[in-house]
């Protein structure tokens, strides 16, 4: 009897240079990974931006920046392919495999992502060098329970390296932003930001920075319980407000649905700049109950009266003309 193997599934098969387990693996991300194999896959067939990031189902942006992981690398010799306009770039494979030769610097595509921000190759060489860094890049990845993207490494790094916040500042802001609902990067590095103009650099001063936070939106949610507001996030001017209403002034929930039902008697809606002015001159005068609120509604009303009362001279003048005047006539 006669045997013959079949190799099924390896008939069809493709090189992984040895350098992508040996020195990258613990250092890239899903999508570079999967971009790399992608890639790897294509051989010498010509690919667009958006093919990968389809392929992928990640961003154009994150699908450049894997790319220009790997080139860096010395992993993938990329070269922009000629019949392909310059709004749409593509690449195409020229070599992959355990021995690489790079492109020339003048033949290499620039990097793609934000002039301001760390390329990946260079922030892979923090994270290599630091192991500080790279224990952030990791307790990031664990406190947003997803992986992070070449370009998350980017921004956290240029938090770091450029924005000047240590490593357990910008966990504590990570951890911040996660429990309030916006663990997105964009708004981490927006916070990051604020935190690095206002010298937010020590562990106590992130402390007490998120205890200030808190209270303000402990303060927003007091007044949007107290007079019905539905659930959404606040303006920055909302904040601000409620901040001063409740944590500054102290007024009470009674006192802030007294000062919104004016306002919308006033107006029809809810409008913070109002209900602040009606707070503003509570305050001022020392008005903080809804006796007190009520006592000066009626001492407004009463004096509103004796305004439009005419006064006892104008009545005595008009009765003595018309005396005057049935006088002469007769």
């Amino acid at each position: 009897m006669q045997y013959q193997t079949g190799s099924g599934i390896w008939n069809h098969v493709f090189a992984v240079p040895t350098a992508v387990v040996d020195k990258h693996l613990r250092l890239t991300g899903s999508v570079q990974l999967k971009a790399l194999l992608w890639v790897l896959r294509q051989q010498s067939d010509t690919f667009s931006d958006t093919d990968l990031a389809h392929a992928l189902g990640t961003s154009e942006a994150d699908a450049r920046d894997a790319l220009s992981y790997w080139q860096q690398a010395g992993i993938l010799n990329l070269s922009p392919s000629e019949n392909i306009t310059v709004s749409q770039p593509a690449v195409q494979v020229q070599a992959a495999g355990p021995k690489v030769v790079n492109s020339p610097v003048s033949a290499r595509r620039p990097v793609l992502p934000r002039a301001e921000r760390p390329d990946p190759a260079f922030t892979t060489r923090r994270m290599e060098e630091d192991d500080a860094i790279r224990c952030m890049m990791e307790s990031a990845e664990q406190i947003l329970c997803r992986p992070l993207s070449p370009s998350d490494l980017s921004t956290l790094l240029l938090i770091h390296d450029n924005y000047g916040l240590p490593v357990d500042v910008i966990l504590m802001l990570i951890q911040y932003a996660v429990s309030s609902g916006k663990g997105n990067m964009r708004y981490i590095e927006k916070v990051a930001l604020n935190w690095s103009d206002e010298d937010i650099t020590t562990h106590e001063q992130a402390e007490a920075k998120l205890q200030q936070l808190t209270n303000i939106g402990r303060a927003w949610h007091t007044v949007q319980r107290a007079v019905g507001l539905p659930e959404r996030a606040p303006t920055e001017r909302e904040k601000g407000y409620a901040a001063t209403w409740v944590l500054q002034w102290k007024f009470t929930p009674w006192m802030l649905k007294l000062a919104y039902d004016r306002c919308v008697d006033a107006t029809g809606t809810f409008k913070s700049g109002y209900m602040n002015k009606i707070l503003e001159r509570w305050h001022r005068e020392g008005i903080a109950t809804p006796e007190q609120v009520a006592a000066e509604k009626q001492h407004r009303q009463e004096a509103q009266k004796e305004e439009n009362k005419p006064s006892f001279d104008l009545d005595a003048y008009e009765k003595e003309s018309m005396l005057k005047f049935a006088g002469g006539k007769r």
